[in-house]
């Protein structure tokens, strides 16, 4: 049941009163709503119109033709966003300002120097010291001032796109501004530009006479030392020494080629001659002409012998004579191919010897190359250095040329271009006189409703007294609701004079106020508190550590607070009785959250008893209701455990809506627990709820509700 301080008549507010209030005094809100409407044309109508125009500029790198691609791509690659806002504030720059303010003469108009001519009031304020007088100021701070207020630059969001826009009483001087604006900005831009062309050409003339004085000496000094070491070149990069190795290198080769060669080739005479083969596949051999003409008279004597044999015998004179002349010449022709042979090998010898002198050069060379190296890594330090010194001038020339080629202004156009220029407005953009009609009038006539909805609902005729209701107590466990006012309740007696008390309701089901069933009681009606009372102490207590593990166990986020005198809750769940707790947190020592501890047996959670001073902490217990109210937000259910406390003390704390109490008894008899509803009734209670963990002595099941 629910649990509030004294009974008060609850009242709802009658919508249906406040439109019908509405409704009646529509006549006033009416006119209110169409006099705002009226004074909102004639004030539109007596404000001076105001023209904008507008110019857009699309920021891009703009470079001469001549202008290298890659320079191009490169300058356009940096100009991002914040080029982009860069540009933006240059185009509201003072300088530039100031600038278009001199050349349109805007201190001449009284637009833009409303100072000039001050009113009556005005100069009042001014002699009364209200006021700061505005011709103190220079007027082309004022004008600038002004001239600020009317211009509005901004980039395109996406794009490098800038708009430029301009207000002005005069449609043709808004866009006479603007445009001028845009062509001061191009202007700057270009002479920047040339600016810095004039600058980079002034530092580069001496920058370049000076390297090229260095240049000279870099190429002289390696001339120099090229001469005094010995290393000139045969061409773009050998040295003599380097030209001779490598020619040496080249010759042995060949020399030890051609000497393998007549080697390979004696030895081939020499081997057919020693083993009495025939020479003639020996090119050497067959190359020699007299073993040509040799093996051509072999030929003719073996033919003429061949002849005769057919008709002389071998004793024959002629026979004999021929077969002497065919052995003379197998005699020439040996030696004949002797001389070959010893030509050959002659040859070899040569080569031999060649190859030695090549070989002795060879290593003569290579002992002075290493002499030769060293010298040249200080050649080559030198070459870079002049190197090095020769790219920078021609870098410098290449840029001062192109410096010495923008002259002209037009040479060196702005990284800006005007895609959109200004043109005179044909209609103001302010005052807009429908909207502000439109919108002074809804303001008006929701203020005017709203006003009288509040002065009925002061006098107390928009409101209407709510139907109370009494839940019956069995009804209470299933969520039921009985149809019945309720009833004030009524002052503190005894039992037995309490003839508005209704008596005690025996429940049928023994299990009715078990812990279980005023879980699913708490459960069901979705309580956000749960205050117990323990008359008897740490067993009641205990029971209440029980429902708080029982609703724990249903899934719901359960909180325990032990506000009992012997911290029985906080020994049956915390950890140690030495954590930190309520007490602590009443005298400030700790926050909520470092006074929450887990229950060591349930997924609840408990606040213990505490270490601190309980008298300093109990000063402080009105604070708990606002603790409680505090910790509903974090959890499904709170219960506050005050052990054997009475009504008028928990009633300090009983302040949240939607709370129960929780009256736990074991062993009282039926009067005693009439009394203690008797006392919770008397402190404004509606009704309280029975838990009994085991069956009480008395009258089992007793639940009582006070109406």
């Amino acid at each position: 049941m629910s649990v509030s301080p004294a009974p008060q008549q609850d009242v709802d507010i009658d919508l249906g009163r406040l439109l019908k209030a509405v409704w009646e005094r529509r006549v006033l809100v009416g006119g209110l709503t169409a006099a705002a409407a009226g004074l909102a044309f004639v004030a539109t109508g007596m404000i001076s119109p105001l023209y904008k125009s507008e110019a857009r500029l699309l920021i891009e790198t703009r470079e001469p033709v001549y202008t290298s691609e890659q320079a191009a791509q490169n300058a356009n690659a940096a100009l991002d966003e914040r080029a982009v806002t860069s540009q933006v504030e240059i185009l509201q720059s003072t300088d530039l300002l100031k600038n278009v303010a001199r050349e349109l003469d805007l201190s001449g108009r009284t637009e833009f120097d409303p100072a000039a001519n001050p009113s009556a009031i005005g100069d009042l304020m001014v002699m009364l010291g209200l006021k700061k007088n505005p011709l103190d100021v220079p007027a082309e701070e004022r004008v600038l001032k002004q001239v600020k207020k009317k211009l509005e630059v901004y980039a395109v969001p996406g794009s490098r796109v800038i708009g430029i826009e301009f207000s002005s009483r005069d449609p043709a001087l808004a866009a006479q501004v603007t445009n001028a604006l845009v062509d001061a900005y191009l202007a700057s831009q270009s002479e920047a530009k040339r600016e810095n062309n004039t600058d980079a050409s002034a530092w580069l003339e001496p920058e370049i006479a000076r390297l090229r004085e260095k240049v000279r000496e870099s190429e002289a000094k390696v001339a120099e030392y090229r001469s005094q070491k010995g290393l000139l070149l045969v061409n773009q990069q050998d040295t003599i020494a380097a030209k001779q190795l490598a020619d040496i290198s080249t010759e042995l080769s060949r020399v030890r080629a051609e000497r393998a060669d007549s080697e390979a080739r004696a030895q081939s005479v020499r081997n057919a001659l020693k083993n009495g083969q025939a020479v003639d596949a020996v090119s050497d051999v067959l190359s020699s002409p007299v073993v040509q003409r040799l093996r051509e008279s072999e030929g003719n004597i073996r033919a003429q012998i061949a002849d005769l044999s057919t008709t002389l015998l071998d004793a024959h004179p002629r026979m004999k004579g021929l077969r002497a002349q065919l052995s003379d010449v197998e005699a020439q022709l040996v030696s004949e191919i002797r001389k070959v042979l010893s030509s050959l090998e002659g040859n070899a010898r040569v080569a031999q010897l060649r190859e030695e002198e090549l070989v002795g050069q060879l290593n003569a060379l290579k002992a002075g190359s290493g002499r030769e190296g060293e010298e040249a890594v200080e050649l080559r330090s030198l070459e870079r250095e002049a190197a090095a010194q020769r790219d920078l001038l021609e870098t410098y020339l290449s840029r001062y040329r192109e410096a010495a080629s923008r002259t002209e202004p037009k040479a060196l156009p702005a990284d800006a271009r005007l895609i959109s220029g200004a043109v005179a407005a044909s209609e103001s953009y302010y005052p807009k006189t429908v909207p502000i009609i439109i919108v002074a009038a809804l303001a008006t006539f929701l203020l005017s409703a709203i006003g009288v909805m509040l002065a009925e609902l002061f006098s107390g005729r928009a409101l209407r007294p709510s139907s109370g209701l009494i839940r019956d107590p069995a009804e209470m466990r299933d969520g039921a609701v009985d149809e019945e006012p309720a009833k004030p309740a009524a002052p503190a007696e005894t039992v037995a004079e309490r003839p508005t008390l209704a008596a005690p309701v025996i429940a049928n089901d023994a299990d009715d106020f078990s812990v279980e069933a005023v879980a699913d009681q708490l459960i069901s009606a979705r309580t956000p508190v749960a205050v117990c009372v323990s008359p008897e102490g740490d067993e009641g207590s205990a029971a209440a550590v029980m429902l708080a593990r029982t609703v724990a166990g249903e899934g719901l986020q359960t909180l325990l607070i032990d506000l009992s005198g012997s911290g029985c809750p906080s020994e049956l769940m915390a950890e140690s009785m030495r954590l930190p707790g309520l007490t602590d947190l009443m005298c400030g020592h700790i926050s909520i959250a470092e006074s929450i501890h887990p229950d060591r047996l349930s997924p609840a959670h408990v606040i213990p008893h505490g270490n601190a001073n309980a008298r300093r902490a109990m000063r402080a217990v009105d604070r708990l209701p606002m603790v409680i109210a505090a910790l509903t937000e974090a959890y499904d259910l709170v219960i506050v455990e005050c052990g054997a406390a009475d009504a008028a003390s928990v009633a300090r704390i009983a302040r949240t809506e939607g709370a129960e109490v929780v009256l736990s008894v074991l062993h009282s008899e039926e009067d005693e627990v009439a009394r203690y509803l008797v006392d919770f009734n008397a402190q404004g209670f509606e009704g309280v709820l029975l838990m009994t963990p085991v069956e009480p002595a008395g009258p089992a099941g007793h639940r009582r509700s006070v109406a």
